[in-house]
């Protein structure tokens, strides 16, 4: 009842809502996916992979030199740049996610500094420093609007899934006896660095697919713009307020944090950025376990009360 009242009111609102909060609400559900590919990382194997923009600069340019070069259909370039950014992670893993901890997260961001300078310096292909236009969508404003809306809506379905199946499966159980104690998970017959090679390589592939999405929406790119590392930092942070580890968490610390950012920027302007990190500080201070975490504690505190009224009465 409740998932069938949930996909009621995601699918309504192009058709209520004016274009300034349709186009919002398009970029909160692009955050929730980006959030949800990240937590597998973050959440269940304990990685910081703060440099995972790499994959949505790398889905970006994908579909961006598919179609402008190649005249490849959006779809078809979609799935590729999904594909490339997986390969990428696969083939950089094996040595990369030997390291632990900061030390994994300073390499992901060097990784992703060396693959924007890497565009950049590709000149003849994807445009380098002068950008490049992606083909705009064929149809009218109210069209495209929608085709966008549910297209992001689509990804982040496809990541919480992915998420939620990963969390019931071997390779969630794995991946988070890894994150407590990676010497004791690789005793008990776990393959460590295999584990991290395929969550990697998953969450890679769902980051592509978004920013593949979003070179479309956005119509124009540029390096220094979608291997922005302070969206990957952004991610990272709706992840944690939302509760990392969980299936649902980044997906309400993405739309928490977007409303909160954009409440925020229309009433303190010029100290937006300063407002919204006073903001999410406090929140890390007092629900250090996200948002999800809180909701579990304030409602097993409810059980457990109403098991003593209940044995009380008895």
């Amino acid at each position: 009842m409740v998932a069938a009242l949930l996909a009621v009111l995601a699918v309504l609102p192009p058709f209520y809502l004016s274009g300034y909060w349709v186009r919002v609400i398009t970029g909160l559900l692009m955050y929730a996916a980006l959030a949800s590919a990240i937590n597998i990382m973050v959440g269940f194997a304990g990685y910081p992979a703060l440099g995972n923009i790499v994959f949505f600069g790398t889905g970006a340019y994908t579909v961006a030199v598919l179609m402008v070069k190649y005249n490849t259909g959006f779809f078809v370039a979609l799935a590729a740049a999904g594909v490339l950014a997986a390969v990428y992670a696969a083939l950089l893993g094996t040595a990369v996610l030997r390291l632990r901890g900061a030390y994994f997260g300073i390499a992901t961001i060097g990784i992703n500094h060396a693959t924007s300078e890497l565009v950049t310096n590709l000149d003849r292909l994807t445009g380098g420093g002068r950008g490049t236009i992606v083909p705009f969508y064929p149809g009218g404003i109210e069209e495209e609007r929608m085709f966008f809306y549910y297209l992001m809506l689509g990804l982040m379905v496809l990541s919480v899934f992915t998420v939620w199946v990963i969390s019931r499966n071997r390779l969630g159980y794995g991946l988070r006896a890894l994150k407590a104690d990676q010497e004791g998970a690789s005793v008990m017959g776990v393959n460590t660095t295999r584990y991290k090679v395929i969550a990697w390589t998953i969450s890679a592939g769902l980051t592509g697919l978004v920013g593949g999405a979003y070179a479309y929406w956005l119509a124009f790119l540029e390096p220094p713009y979608v291997f922005d590392i302070t969206m990957s930092v952004k991610t990272y942070i709706m992840a944690i307020l939302g509760g990392a580890g969980t299936v649902i968490g980044p997906v309400v610390g993405a739309f928490a944090l977007e409303l909160l950012s954009e409440l925020i920027w229309g009433r303190f302007l010029e100290a937006h950025m300063l407002v919204l990190g006073i903001v999410v500080v406090l929140v890390v201070l007092f629900i250090p376990q996200g948002f999800m975490n809180l909701v579990g504690r304030l409602l097993g505190g409810q059980r457990r009360r109403r098991a003593k009224e209940v044995r009380a009465d008895g």
